[in-house]
């Protein structure tokens, strides 16, 4: 779960939930166009990566050669994520704000490459890469929208998604540790439970934190849209005969 959850947001006029309509709506506003620019950053740095080389010469091999290299790239990146999180979500500059979200970019940047390389290269021609990013923006559209929309508190969810988050990464550390594989069954768990931290963190988002806030909270959203991207592009690789 990310580190905005019991900081002390909590009460005063600068809360989301205690603004004017204007001021909400220009919270909101500024948040999703953040996301927005983040995940166009997100698809630059990858690009670059792709085109310098970076990936066919250096991620590729280093992961061909370390048995535990994926394993290495994902605690760098939970790391860095925690790191970004941490300096997004305290009452600081915009400027560190933005320097989180940067950093959060280029980490997740990092992580994509390899899978999206394999989606690429192990089945050609059949455009995986976007059709997951079809399905995840679809999905993610459809939740974000529902609890703006319905203005439900989804606060209750805190519990759950965090007791099954840490189950999930237990799991994918094992995995990689005693060679079993996590095969469909955990992914579609995977990504039913993405979708809960949508809901929750579209709500959170707009009890929480205070209007000047929004770049900790497009940072907060880009996670797991990412995450959501990750686990359907996975679906469809596995659905296509090869995990």
């Amino acid at each position: 779960m990310q580190q905005y959850e019991e900081r002390a947001y909590l009460g005063g006029e600068s809360l989301v939930i205690n603004a004017a309509d204007a001021a909400r709506a220009a919270f909101l506003r500024r948040t999703y166009t953040h996301l927005a620019g983040g995940v166009v950053a997100i698809v630059a740095v990858v690009f670059w990566l792709f085109r310098s080389g970076i990936v066919d010469d250096n991620f590729i091999p280093f992961l061909q050669t370390q048995p535990y290299g994926m394993l290495m790239i994902l605690g760098g990146y939970m790391l860095v994520s925690w790191i970004a999180h941490s300096m997004a979500s305290s009452r600081v500059s915009a400027g560190v704000q933005y320097l989180a979200l940067g950093l959060y970019v280029v980490a997740t940047a990092v992580l994509l490459a390899p899978m999206l390389w394999m989606a690429d290269n192990f089945y050609p021609g059949a455009n995986l890469i976007g059709t997951a990013g079809l399905i995840t923006g679809l999905t993610f559209g459809g939740l974000t929208g529902f609890v703006l929309i319905s203005g439900k508190d989804f606060s209750f969810l805190r519990g759950v998604l965090c007791t099954l988050s840490f189950a999930a990464f237990g799991l994918i550390i094992c995995s990689w540790i005693f060679g079993f594989t996590l095969g469909i069954v955990f992914t579609v768990a995977m990504i039913a439970l993405m979708c809960g931290m949508i809901v929750y963190e579209t709500s959170m988002i707009q009890k929480r934190f205070p209007v000047d806030m929004h770049v900790a909270a497009s940072l907060a959203l880009l996670s797991s849209l990412v995450t959501l991207f990750w686990y359907v592009l996975r679906l469809l690789m596995i659905l296509q005969g090869r995990d």
